[in-house]
């Protein structure tokens, strides 16, 4: 089954400063029927003005995902980690125990668009960790995992049974994914347009995948989108 969340229908907050859109339950928005999926908990598409930011502030137990579509993002912490990231770049924070951060757009005017995930761990109260990864390079016509539980093919390590893929397809482009058995899916379309098993999304549309042993995903025009597959 799949289920299409419109790009229109997730919550919206616009502070001026930032203009965020909300796949499940954040901050000041609450549905009771989208609080989360499997263990894909935020799922937040944020566009943040030059200069602005997120001041520092505390998260523990859930690993936290930020991908960078556009523009520059800058990230302190308390575990003493200063990183900027820029489009196709991944970072992942282990919160476990406890961990301060801020997030910042360093440039004076141009905005930055990325995409922030928060994964609920399968162990809590581990050490709190900081880690980063460039797909700036990523070929198109292809999954990329960029966070899996082993850390495999290269992807930054999480603490959940979840892989994390980001795809880009040029138009007519095709993919194919099989689940094992009893696995999910979601899937978050960024740009462009795209079919999923037949169910066209568009760009800011997401889609829960459940009880499908197959998917084959068709670019009707450039596009690319973030795929989970989830225990």
């Amino acid at each position: 089954m799949i289920t299409i969340r419109r790009s229109e229908e997730r919550g919206h907050a616009n502070h001026g400063w930032l203009d965020s859109h909300h796949t499940f339950s954040f901050a000041d928005y609450f549905d009771p029927k989208h609080t989360q999926f499997h263990s894909l908990r935020v799922l937040n598409e944020d566009r943040v003005l030059g200069g602005q930011g997120f001041g520092t502030h505390p998260h523990r137990d859930m690993e936290i995902i930020s991908y960078v579509v556009s523009g520059a993002l800058e990230h302190k912490d308390s575990l003493g980690t200063k990183a900027q990231m820029r489009a196709g770049d991944v970072q992942r924070i282990s919160a476990g125990t406890g961990v301060m951060h801020s997030e910042y757009n360093p440039s004076p005017n141009e905005p930055v668009h990325f995409l922030q995930i928060w994964i609920t761990p399968d162990e809590r109260g581990v050490k709190p960790e900081y880690a980063e990864k460039s797909f700036r390079d990523a070929a198109p016509g292809q999954f990329h995992l960029i966070a899996s539980k082993a850390g495999r093919a290269g992807s930054i390590t999480i603490h959940q049974d979840a892989d994390v893929n980001v795809a880009r397809l040029v138009k007519g482009g095709k993919l194919e994914h099989g689940f094992a058995a009893g696995r999910a899916g979601w899937v978050q379309l960024i740009d462009g347009e795209l079919t999923v098993n037949g169910n066209q999304l568009v760009a800011g549309d997401g889609a829960a995948i459940t009880d499908e042993a197959q998917l084959q995903f068709q670019a009707a025009s450039d596009a690319h989108f973030l795929f989970f597959d989830l225990k």
